[in-house]
């Protein structure tokens, strides 16, 4: 009899566990990285949805453009302006119903597709223990001694590569070729994505490294680290906005727009200073953490809609290699 209740108990927990819906989100690597928010919002989500929220990491475009309408994915996040055209174009998507209004990004938003969770700008960060003076411009940092050892992403892998030979591109045109030469011997390596690179500098081989503005607030508040900062250049900075976008054919539509509502939410956008350590998206800035509105931020902001990186990163990443393979 005890074997009896024991074995319907396995089964009835089984079942239980069956019948728990899943909400399938594909995200870029870092999702779950050492930095990546993925475990807090999954926790977060998961509290209120009654499901099992599953990230699946990758290469989001490749893949998307791979499976096409044989997608897994109930939700796809971590797209960024710079590739959304693409992604709009294979139809996969739905509209997000959320209101934009809501938004407190420093650029107008009207996109019905694809809704921005956070954002950024690309910078330098530096080490000041190893860089006594860092660089008070763009030119400055083409002009500093060929001895500083710079690492960056590769644009074709990478979003936040991809986001700065667009940076490039908008504040030189058709001089970029010329700084993308300035630089290149200051280039320690290239990586395929942006972990790579912060480790390199975190572990001291590199002096700076291509990440964002915000990114010295981890090493700040998490590890009372002050020593590592961003160099703010007047010519501007190029602005990023990740976005997260429902699949239209979804088998779990009611999660799909759970989730997208759960991403405008103060419980969500108040996880994403310390948990993706970018600014939130839909937050007021007498909202944020602690410290957070003490940031040096770029008071000029440089940006292509994604008509218009679709247009320039083509020839964008072509000047870079061309360049850098000399």
């Amino acid at each position: 009899m005890k074997y009896l209740m024991t074995t319907a108990a396995v089964l009835a927990a089984s079942v239980a566990w069956a019948e728990t819906p899943v909400l399938t989100v594909y995200a870029g690597d870092y999702f779950t990285s050492e930095w990546g928010p993925g475990p807090k919002i999954e926790a977060g989500f998961e509290e209120i949805c009654d499901c099992d929220l599953e990230f699946s990491t990758g290469d989001l475009m490749p893949r998307l453009l791979l499976e096409g309408a044989r997608t897994k994915a109930d939700v796809v996040i971590g797209l960024t302006t710079d590739v959304t055209a693409k992604a709009r174009a294979t139809e996969l998507f739905a509209p997000h119903g959320q209101d934009n209004s809501a938004l407190t990004l420093p650029i107008a938003w009207d996109d019905e597709i694809f809704l921005p969770f956070n954002y950024g700008h690309t910078a330098f960060i530096y080490d000041e223990t190893r860089i006594e003076t860092p660089p008070a411009s763009f030119a400055d940092l083409l002009a500093m001694d060929d001895d500083i050892k710079v690492v960056i992403q590769d644009p074709r892998t990478s979003i936040s590569g991809l986001a700065l030979v667009l940076w490039v591109q908008a504040v030189y045109g058709d001089k970029a070729a010329d700084a993308w030469a300035q630089l290149s011997p200051k280039i320690l390596t290239v990586t395929k994505d942006w972990s790579a690179s912060y480790g390199l500098f975190t572990d001291g081989e590199a002096d700076m490294v291509l990440s964002y503005t915000t990114s010295p607030a981890y090493h700040m508040f998490a590890e009372e680290d002050f020593t590592k900062k961003a160099a703010i250049f007047p010519e501007g900075h190029y602005f990023m906005a990740e976005t997260v976008g429902k699949v239209a054919a979804t088998d779990q539509p009611e999660l799909a727009d759970a989730f997208m509502a759960y991403v405008m939410s103060t419980g969500f956008q108040t996880l994403i200073p310390t948990a993706n350590w970018s600014l939130p998206s839909a937050l007021p800035e007498d909202q944020w953490p602690e410290g957070w509105a003490q940031l040096p931020l770029p008071e000029k902001v440089l940006f292509y809609s994604e008509t218009e990186a679709a247009e320039v990163q083509t020839q964008a990443i072509e000047t870079w290699r061309a360049t850098l393979s000399q």
